[in-house]
């Protein structure tokens, strides 16, 4: 899963990304890339409907925001603000009944308003991970 985030991260320009299978009820951290080492440890284990991971797979929609940094509406963690991630995307990873079984997300560290068609292609990449969720 590794090499498929680095190349998700390679397409978009995208300075950070994470992947997270749900296991227990739980979101848990299955790949990595440019999150420092201090945050993996936090989002290492992420409950439903916590932050934007969380709220992605709780809703079964995208969650982003063009500025973490000045976000008020209280779906962005606190620790999320120590990535030095601006604009951010977490699209929820559907099996093929559209169940949701993870989430895919994405960060860039300047603003940017992620569009109706980036967030379309995020999520035509995370389905095509789905399938790795049940081996």
């Amino acid at each position: 899963m590794q090499a498929e985030l680095e190349d998700i991260i390679g397409r978009f320009g995208a300075d950070t990304g994470t992947i997270h299978l749900i296991e227990d009820g739980i979101l848990i951290l299955k790949a990595h890339v440019g999150v420092p080492p201090q945050i993996v440890q936090i989002v290492g284990r992420v409950p439903i409907g916590k932050g934007m991971a969380g709220l992605a797979a709780e809703r079964n929609e995208p969650v982003s925001t063009c500025n973490i940094q000045a976000d008020s509406t209280g779906d962005i963690r606190p620790g999320a603000k120590q990535t030095g991630v601006i604009g951010a995307v977490a699209v929820p990873i559907r099996d093929a009944s559209g169940r949701v079984v993870g989430t895919l997300g994405i960060g860039v560290r300047r603003e940017h308003d992620y569009s109706g068609a980036e967030t379309a292609r995020l999520l035509e990449e995370a389905a095509l991970l789905a399938p790795w969720t049940h081996p």
